[in-house]
């Protein structure tokens, strides 16, 4: 199982809202994949956050940082080539991070994907 599967697997039983993974590949090299997801509330997001940290290195991925566990507005996994943005809905609105790694840094196609169950 891959990183963004290991992810998106921990975000489901998590009950995250509107988990939305992006193809950034050809956007950036600081990373292959980054997911994003809500949350229904802080403690929700904070939740969220720490269920996808405990699932990578259960994985035996150590996150190369994990952030905005102590606000729960916005918590941030890094796993090197993914990753994870879990936010409080109204966060989310704000700085809508899926249209400006779509948009704003010349993503032509949508850069969303699925992920199949098995990679």
């Amino acid at each position: 199982m891959t990183k963004a599967e290991l992810v998106r697997e921990a975000l489901e039983e998590a009950k995250a809202d509107d988990i939305v993974v992006l193809d950034v590949r050809a956007l950036t090299d600081i990373a292959d994949t980054m997911i994003v997801a809500s949350g229904t509330s802080t403690r929700h997001v904070t939740s969220i956050g720490r269920k996808v940290d405990d699932r990578l290195r259960a994985a035996g991925y150590k996150p190369q940082g994990v952030e905005g566990l102590t606000t729960g507005e916005w918590v941030l996994v890094d796993c090197g080539e993914v990753i994870t943005h879990v936010m409080h809905p109204k966060t989310r609105a704000f700085y809508a991070l899926e249209k400006l790694w779509s948009e704003e840094f010349g993503g032509k196609e949508d850069v969303r994907r699925k992920l199949s169950p098995r990679g």
